[in-house]
C-alpha cells in the first residue's frame, strides 16, 4: 500500500473528515444507517456532551493522498477507573480500510497516547463509553443497527485480532417478534406478579419527564449497579438524557412499574429512529427535519428497541421479584401491538447473564447478533509498537 500518514485531530476540517469517513466506507453496505451528522458533531463537542466532565479524549485520523482511510479515538473515562479501581484506556469510533498496516498504526497511536496517561489496559470498542455504542459486530452484520447500537464492517474483528486484542466480553442482542402470542408459560407468571398487594405499572409522563427520567436512572443505578463495567450516570448526564427523551419518547414503551408508591423495577424502549433516519443521508437540512418529525409524530416508526428493564435490588428477593421482569415483557409486548409495530430488538444483554437471557428466549426472543468488546495489555511486553504513521 502506498504510504499513509496518522495524526491527532486538531482542526474543524480533520473532525469533520473524522465524522464523514463512514460514508466512504459502507456506501455499498445496505444494512448501514448513515447517523446524523449534526447529532454527531454535538456528540464529538466537549461543550455538548456531559462524557467530557470526567472523560480525556483523543482523535486519530488515518489519511492516504488527502483522503480519509481509518479512524480511531482513545479515551480515559476516569469516572469508570474511580468506580472500578482500574487504569483501563478505551479506544472506540473504530473504521478503517481492510488494511491491517492502517489499522495496527491507529491502535498503536491510541495505545500510545493511553499509556503516556498511565493506562495499563487498552479496551474497546467503547463509543464513548459503556453506556453509549459498543463492541465489534461478529455475528449478523446482516442486519441493519438499531437505535444507539454500532454497525460495524465484517473484517474489523480481524483487523483488531492480528494487532494482539483478545475478546474481552460478547454481547447479546435479540430480535423480538410482537405478533407472535406470548407464550403461555409467561402470561401464567406475570399474572401471579399482577396480584402483589400495592403494585402498579404506569407509563412515563411526559409532562414530568425530568422527574421520571431520574426514576428510571435511579432505578438503572440500582439494578446495573454489580453489572460488569457498570459506570453511573452523572447528574448532567441524566440532565441530558430527559432532553433528548423529548423527541423520542413514546410513553406505551416507557414504564415504571412501583409498589405502594415506591419505583420498584423499568421497562424502557425506543422507537427504532434508524428507521426514520436511513434515507435522510445524514442531513436534517434543508428538509430532513420535516421527513424526520413527520416519520415520528405519524407513527411511522414500525420497530423499537427494549434498552432497559431491572428490578431494584431491594425487590428481588421478595414474592414480586420472580414475575415482575416477566410481567413487564408481557406488559411491553402488549402495548407494541397497540402501536402496531411488528416488535424489534432487545439488546444488549451479556452473553453470562444465563438468567436474563433464559427470560428472552422464555418469551420468545431470538439471538440474532452478537457485539464483542476487545483486551490488551499495555505493559512492555504486550508488544504494540509505539505510535507509527
Amino acid at each position: 500500500m502506498a504510504p499513509f500518514t496518522i495524526r491527532p485531530v486538531r482542526t474543524r476540517r480533520d473532525r469533520e473528515k473524522f465524522i464523514r469517513l463512514p460514508w466512504a466506507l459502507y456506501r455499498n453496505d445496505p444494512a448501514w444507517v448513515p447517523p446524523l451528522l449534526q447529532e454527531r458533531r454535538d456528540f464529538l463537542n466537549p461543550k455538548k456532551n456531559p462524557f467530557f466532565e470526567h472523560a480525556d479524549m483523543e482523535l486519530f485520523l488515518a489519511e492516504k493522498d488527502g483522503e480519509p482511510v481509518g479512524r480511531i479515538s482513545a479515551q480515559i473515562d476516569h469516572l469508570h477507573n474511580e468506580t472500578h479501581k482500574e487504569q483501563t484506556g478505551f479506544f472506540g469510533l473504530f473504521e478503517s480500510i481492510n488494511d491491517p498496516e492502517v489499522s495496527s498504526c491507529l491502535l498503536n497511536n491510541a495505545a500510545s497516547w493511553l499509556k503516556s496517561r498511565g493506562m495499563t489496559v487498552l479496551r474497546g470498542p467503547f463509543n464513548l463509553s459503556i453506556n453509549e455504542e459498543l463492541g465489534i459486530v461478529v455475528k449478523g452484520q446482516e442486519h441493519p443497527p438499531f437505535i444507539l447500537m454500532a454497525h460495524t464492517a465484517p473484517y474489523y474483528a480481524g483487523l483488531l485480532e492480528h494487532w494482539g486484542l483478545k475478546k474481552l466480553k460478547d454481547f447479546f442482542c435479540w430480535r423480538y417478534d410482537s405478533k407472535r402470542p406470548v407464550p403461555e408459560a409467561a402470561l401464567q407468571l406475570a399474572e401471579e406478579a399482577r396480584k402483589h398487594p400495592g403494585l402498579v405499572i404506569r407509563e412515563v409522563d411526559p409532562k414530568n419527564l425530568e422527574r421520571d427520567v431520574r426514576i428510571l436512572i435511579d432505578v438503572f443505578n440500582s439494578a446495573w449497579e454489580k453489572n460488569w463495567a457498570f459506570v453511573p450516570l452523572t447528574e448532567n448526564e441524566i440532565r441530558k438524557a430527559a432532553k433528548d427523551f423529548k423527541l423520542l419518547l413514546e410513553p406505551k414503551l416507557a414504564l415504571i412499574a412501583e409498589v405502594n408508591g415506591r419505583p420498584a423495577a423499568i421497562s424502557l424502549a425506543l422507537p427504532n429512529l434508524n428507521e426514520a433516519i436511513k434515507d435522510l443521508n445524514g442531513r436534517l437540512f434543508p428538509f430532513g427535519l420535516f421527513k424526520l418529525l413527520y416519520r415520528i409524530k405519524m407513527k411511522k416508526i414500525r420497530s423499537a428497541r427494549l434498552m432497559l428493564l431491572g428490578i431494584k435490588k431491594e425487590f428481588r428477593k421478595d414474592a414480586l421479584g420472580a414475575g415482575l421482569s416477566v410481567l413487564l415483557y408481557v406488559e411491553k409486548h402488549k402495548r407494541s401491538q397497540e402501536l402496531k409495530h411488528w416488535g424489534g430488538e432487545l439488546s444488549w444483554t451479556l452473553e453470562d447473564n444465563q438468567k436474563i437471557n433464559f427470560g428472552i428466549e422464555m418469551m420468545g426472543g431470538e439471538h440474532y447478533k452478537t457485539y464483542r468488546v476487545f483486551e490488551k495489555s499495555l505493559a512492555p511486553e504486550a508488544g504494540h509498537e509505539e505510535g507509527c504513521g
